[in-house]
């Protein structure tokens, strides 16, 4: 007797045009049919982002009985409402603001371009259903995976719950994710606001928009915006944008966000939000005072909460805390011992990319007794604004707070001849060391293609190699690339001592 998947009124998902109808069709099918539970499975994961996905298939492809359980959309935030859809909107903008700038390069555009906003999302919407096929229900069910669509609740150490069947399991990995997280805000629900998971739902442009947050999701959206047309403001508490990141290069970043027409306002807390029928007013704080302003739209971006409600791990036996998500040592292990967890749900990297590494280490883990340390992960992490602001490893200040001595080579764009020729001179490389070695300690890299480019620096990491490795490795001319070499041959450049030097000298003269 098969079971029907408990089904979902609202998958947030709008205009219910073609395309959101075909994403539905392969990661929330409304006529799809739960299968029979196997007697015990070897794996299950609960949950369809990246972690379960990568999990799941991993273990059915070792030859494994895998199961995996969705209670909303197969894809998790990645697909439906993160990196998919958001890069989708940039690669837009970015098309837009180079039409806005082909005079610096010659090139005549009649007056008048502009932005057609509807066609910019339905060509979101198209490209999303387009790659769904990839973490589709079908899909999962071809690989071997027994595939569940609804809430999974677990009833004891070893069994859990979803469609009214019981499931029990050998070993089992939490990849439930994490949402959108909203600020206390008098006023902000009342009002009401966006967040990433409905921002992809609009289909006009707001004509003014406010985003509370000035992270990663804050400027990647406020600067596309605000090229599609958007009168955008940001609203930031700290005293400059991505706070995590390289203080010069987030300077660069807020620059190109005002070039856009952005309105950067740090130092700045939001205080209480009214609204009509018309409009919606922020007050808020600032060193001079206290102002106002109207906008049409508020967008917030401030963090995201892990997803642990209505679970039942205190019956599982797995601790958690509603701030930081479930609790796991460094081999990815619950306080249950045969339940792991992956991914947005326990890691303050909240990165597609380093789910799916903490997916990997919990095959081995799990499956075949291993013993792989998630602190092991050299892990970088990219901001896709124009310039992009890449990082890996640790700022200089972390390095110094652990006790290293250290030494930077940084590496201006201003003086690379490709990026003279391509028009984009605002940016660097600059990479940290071990003061009296090359060993890299962290890299952060600004520029338009810095997401790719700092995968050399994190291969090197990640394999032990040092700057005078990359010096050796010959980079093709003329590339942005080029500046990453430079790093190591600024750091050989220190080791020609003056007493080095003065031997070099002697030796040459010898040998004329």
């Amino acid at each position: 007797m098969m079971s029907k998947p408990e089904m979902t009124d609202n998958l947030n998902l709008r205009p219910l045009d073609t395309h959101n109808k075909t994403l539905i069709s392969h990661v929330h099918p409304t006529d799809w049919t739960n299968p029979e539970p196997q007697e015990r499975y070897n794996f299950i994961a609960v949950g369809a982002g990246a972690a379960g996905l990568i999990s799941t298939a991993g273990a059915a492809g070792l030859g494994g009985s895998a199961a995996l359980i969705e209670r909303h959309l197969m894809g998790g935030d990645c697909l439906n409402v993160g990196c998919v859809p958001s890069k989708a909107l940039i690669r837009a903008a970015r098309a837009m603001a180079e039409v806005r700038d082909a005079g610096e390069f010659g090139v005549e555009v009649p007056p008048g371009s502009r932005v057609n906003f509807g066609k910019v999302m339905e060509r979101m919407r198209e490209l999303r259903a387009r790659i769904a096929p990839n973490d589709s229900a079908s899909r999962y069910t071809e690989m071997g995976v027994d595939m569940f669509l609804g809430d999974a609740t677990f009833t004891g150490p070893n069994t859990l719950e979803v469609g009214g069947k019981t499931l029990s399991f050998a070993k089992a990995v939490i990849t439930t994710g994490a949402r959108a997280w909203a600020p206390p805000i008098p006023g902000l629900r009342d009002a009401g606001y966006l967040t990433n998971e409905s921002l992809f739902n609009l289909t006009e442009l707001p004509k003014r928009l406010a985003v509370i947050g000035a992270g990663p999701i804050g400027c990647e959206m406020a600067q596309a915006f605000a090229r599609f047309g958007s009168e955008v403001t940001i609203f930031e508490a700290g005293d400059h944008i991505l706070s995590r990141e390289d203080e010069d290069g987030a300077h660069i970043i807020q620059t190109s966000l005002t070039k856009d027409g952005v309105t950067v306002n740090c130092q700045s807390m939001v205080a209480s939000i009214s609204h009509t029928t018309e409009n919606k007013t922020i007050t808020y704080t600032t060193p001079a005072g206290v102002r106002t302003l109207e906008v049409d739209d508020i967008l917030v971006g401030v963090g995201r909460t892990p997803n642990v409600d209505n679970l039942g791990l205190e019956a599982a036996g797995v601790e958690y805390d509603d701030r930081t998500g479930v609790h796991v040592n460094d081999f990815l292990q619950t306080t249950n011992s045969r339940i792991y967890a992956a991914g947005d749900i326990c890691s303050r990297f909240k990165f597609t990319h380093t789910a799916d590494a903490m997916a990997r280490i919990v095959i081995g883990n799990a499956l075949f007794k291993g013993r792989a340390r998630v602190s092991s992960l050299c892990i970088p992490w990219c901001t896709y604004t124009d310039p992009e602001i890449a990082h890996v490893g640790m700022q200089k200040k972390d390095a110094q707070d652990a006790g290293h001595e250290v030494t930077t080579f940084s590496q201006p764009f201003e003086d690379l001849d490709r990026a003279i020729l391509e028009g984009e001179t605002e940016g660097f490389a600059k990479v940290h060391v071990k003061t009296g070695t090359d060993q890299i300690l962290g890299a952060t890299i600004v520029g338009r293609h810095a997401g790719e480019m700092i995968n050399e620096i994190t291969l090197a990491m990640t394999n032990g190699l040092g700057l005078s490795a990359i010096a050796k490795t010959i980079h093709p001319y003329p590339t942005v690339a080029e500046a990453i070499k430079r790093t190591g041959d600024a750091y050989n450049r220190t080791r020609l001592t003056p007493f080095v030097a003065n031997l070099m000298k002697k030796w040459l003269r010898l040998t004329r």
